[in-house]
């Protein structure tokens, strides 16, 4: 009777174990200076927990005049065994820019053993937007220390937002926002990341931000941030989209942290599910408005679960997630 109480129990922990834990709300807010933003999410298989990368903003610092509190910082990075809870880990070490000069929207990919990483990077601090950018290529050995490999020639000096995926017939593809064209969404091919082709639209011709692409339930997936919720694309062969009519996360939510439209996300296929991970704006309840405040500049990190109803992609964000991400499926993509 005690081995068959013993057995039970093990079971039942097991069982436990797979079902996962509720995800804490919010997720994660950065302990430096709160602005976490942009979310990535890698598997560090060396360490056997999962890294969240995310662009920092200095909404803590007062008095910054204009966007400049959205520049200045370095990629911030937190990591978690489950995904349901993260801690702060600190900042990706990278060897790139002098003097002034701001990290954003970090996406990577692990092919070969190796960490390839897409980065924003903008020169100098400002206060408006118009102001060049550049995707830089970098690469790891353990996700912490990142090598310059080069700054890609996209035939323009405003992009930003890299999202780098296995293309169906090999090779790869990076989608990016071209904001000195209108800010589509533009794609270029690479056969090895190292090599890229002049970018050329993609997708819908609407102004949007932070495309990413997945693959799930045997379609290819795209979201991009519009700015009233992620705009949700379809395909067969990751080259022809067709968009559904409606957005998700543009209605507010009611949990903490959460009554904001979500934005720029990365979506994690893990054990046959997907979850969004997303930020928002707390303080910005009524309208989305940077009043040069902490309260409206602050950020949160949050996560729901996607599902597939007649063919398109819904989430509920007020429902509660039960989330245990094991290690990454497909961590070449």
């Amino acid at each position: 009777m005690k081995a068959f109480r013993v057995l039970l129990g093990a079971l039942l922990l097991s069982t436990a174990a797979l079902a996962g834990e509720t995800a804490d709300k919010p997720l994660y807010r950065d302990p430096v200076h709160d602005g976490a933003a942009d979310p990535e999410l890698v598997w560090n298989a060396a360490e056997g927990k999962w890294f969240m990368f995310y662009t920092n903003r200095r909404a803590n610092v007062p008095g910054l005049k204009g966007v400049s509190w959205v520049q200045g910082t370095r990629i911030g990075i937190a990591e978690s065994e489950t995904g349901a809870r993260w801690r702060y880990r600190g900042v990706a070490e990278i060897d790139y820019g002098e003097g002034e000069f701001s990290y954003w929207a970090p996406d990577i990919v692990t092919h070969g053993g190796v960490h390839h990483m897409f980065l924003t990077f903008v020169p100098g601090i400002h206060t408006d937007w118009g102001r060049e950018r550049h995707i830089l290529h970098l690469t790891s050995d353990d996700l912490l220390k990142w090598r310059f490999e080069s700054r890609l020639d996209l035939g323009s000096d405003r992009v930003i937002d890299a999202c780098v995926f296995r293309a169906p017939g090999g090779g790869w593809r990076m989608w990016y926002k071209d904001e000195g064209r209108d800010s589509r969404t533009f794609v270029s091919e690479s056969p090895d990341l190292h090599r890229w082709s002049p970018g050329k639209p993609a997708a819908a011709d609407i102004a949007c931000e932070g495309p990413k692409v997945f693959q799930w339930h045997d379609r290819y997936w795209m979201v991009t941030d519009e700015w009233r919720g992620l705009a949700v694309f379809q395909s067969s062969d990751c080259e022809r989209w067709a968009r559904q009519p409606a957005n998700i996360l543009e209605a507010p939510g009611t949990g903490l942290d959460d009554m904001f439209t979500g934005r720029h996300a990365d979506v994690v296929v893990n054990g046959g599910r997907a979850y969004v991970f997303y930020f928002t704006h707390p303080g910005r309840v009524e309208k989305d408005e940077d009043l040069g405040i902490y309260a409206t500049r602050r950020s949160s990190i949050q996560v729901a679960e996607l599902r597939l109803e007649n063919g398109e992609i819904v989430c509920d964000r007020n429902a509660p997630v039960d989330i245990r991400l094991g290690p990454d499926e497909d961590a070449a993509r």
